[in-house]
């Protein structure tokens, strides 16, 4: 089992004496009775592949211990089937499994007095009785402060390098994503609403039982220069571009994808220069991805084109600031979540890329209004974003299929 295995690495890279204490969410209220759809803490499924909300695992090299909800008839009817504490053993191969109420009483019990304990709080609360998370948060801090360490760092350097079956989700949600571009660049037309094209993404991810990785960002006109625009409700006007940030998740992993494209299917000469300086940048960037090259080297390549090109449509000079038109970084960790876990720095030096790691590479230029600048840039915003695997010779495009050349996203759209 991938989970016990991963258990057991994570040990290995622990002091013989370490417990691991590791969290999953509570279900959250949208409003009054109404919950917004369960996701489990993305390290508490990595590590256990247990998808229901409440829980906690304690394990050490000799004990893998679960609390979690009990068996509720009641429950049950209204909300759908638990696990239970009796099934819990021999389905999660776990040595022993209790009530989440009893967790405080008898946590001493799997906790020598020699042992170093490590543990991070939980996101939102996983405690069941009425006191609040951070007063166990607290608890805990104040029942082995002496021992206890932090846990992310050692399962964000695991969640780094991804493994075969890891990929192969990520390879399925890019090309499930990379689809739902494609059919967004046929279907979209001026007279639409943004809207309209976010639904074509809700229907083709929940057709193949996938669902979003995040909030589409579907933005027309000068709403693309909005970098987490999410109203999606202006309509589509002719002569304008749109730039979708959209994304899938698959058996918990992530795809992140975002393309711009003309509404009307054909480019101007004005974004036709934009947007070929940040494909430029995009594809220079990626081809610098390989084991051994710094994990920084795509944002420098990228803003040295981007800066360029824009000094060379005299948008800005030469001692201009490129963040006025390019302020977010070229990419990040991409997995479990979508901006996934993993620092990029190691001893304040950038890290070198190593086969099994997925980044993003997504260079982007917004152009606001600003009387300093020809009229005919304002309201242009243009990012392109892949989804890109680390591999032992070099690097893959996992999203590939989302076409991203002038030419061919004309000829699709035509």
């Amino acid at each position: 089992m991938i989970h016990q295995k991963r258990r057991q690495e994570l040990l290995s890279r622990l002091p013989e004496d370490a417990v691991v204490i590791v969290s999953t969410n509570s279900e959250q209220k949208r409003n009054s009775d109404v919950s917004y759809p369960f996701r489990p803490d993305s390290n508490f499924w990595y590590l256990t592949g247990f998808e229901e909300p409440d829980a906690i695992a304690v394990f050490s090299k000799n004990n893998y211990t679960m609390y979690l909800r009990p068996k509720d008839q009641t429950k049950e009817i209204w909300n759908g089937v638990r696990l239970g504490v009796d099934l819990a053993p021999k389905t999660l191969l776990v040595d022993k499994a209790f009530d989440i109420d009893v967790f405080f009483e008898n946590i001493d019990s799997l906790i020598k007095k020699d042992s170093i304990v490590y543990f991070d709080a939980p996101g939102n609360s996983v405690w069941k009785d009425n006191s609040s998370t951070n007063a166990h948060n607290h608890k805990i801090d104040s029942l082995y402060e002496s021992v206890l360490q932090p846990l992310n760092p050692h399962i964000s350097e695991m969640r780094l390098i991804k493994d075969k079956n890891e990929i192969q989700s990520m390879q399925e949600a890019a090309d499930l994503a990379a689809k739902a571009h494609l059919n967004a660049m046929k279907s979209s037309r001026p007279g639409l609403y943004e809207h309209n094209i976010a639904s074509g993404f809700d229907s083709m991810f929940r057709n193949e039982n996938s669902e979003h990785a995040y909030p589409p960002i579907v933005a027309s006109g000068e709403n693309a220069c909005v970098l987490h625009y999410t109203e999606n409700n202006k309509e589509l006007k002719d002569g304008d571009l749109i730039l979708i940030d959209a994304g899938c998740e698959i058996n918990g992993y992530a795809s992140d994808i975002t393309r711009t494209f003309p509404i009307n299917g054909k480019f101007n000469v004005a974004q036709r220069e934009i947007y070929n300086i940040v494909l430029e940048a995009q594809k220079s960037a990626i081809a610098s991805i390989k084991p051994g090259a710094s994990s920084n080297r795509p944002h420098e390549i990228a803003c040295e084109i981007i800066k360029n090109g824009l000094i060379k449509l005299g948008i800005m000079g030469s001692h201009g600031e490129l963040t006025k038109f390019y302020m977010h970084n070229t990419g990040h960790w991409l997995g479990l979540d979508v901006h996934d876990v993993g620092s990029k720095l190691i001893d304040d030096n950038f890290r070198e890329f190593k086969s099994g790691m997925v980044t993003t590479v997504e260079p982007g230029i917004y152009i606001r209004k600003d009387d300093k600048i020809e009229s005919k840039y304002w309201g242009i915003g243009i990012r392109i974003e892949d989804d890109v695997l680390v591999t032992e010779s070099g690097n893959h495009i996992l999203s590939e299929k989302a076409v991203k050349d002038i030419d061919a996203i004309e000829n699709l759209m035509s």
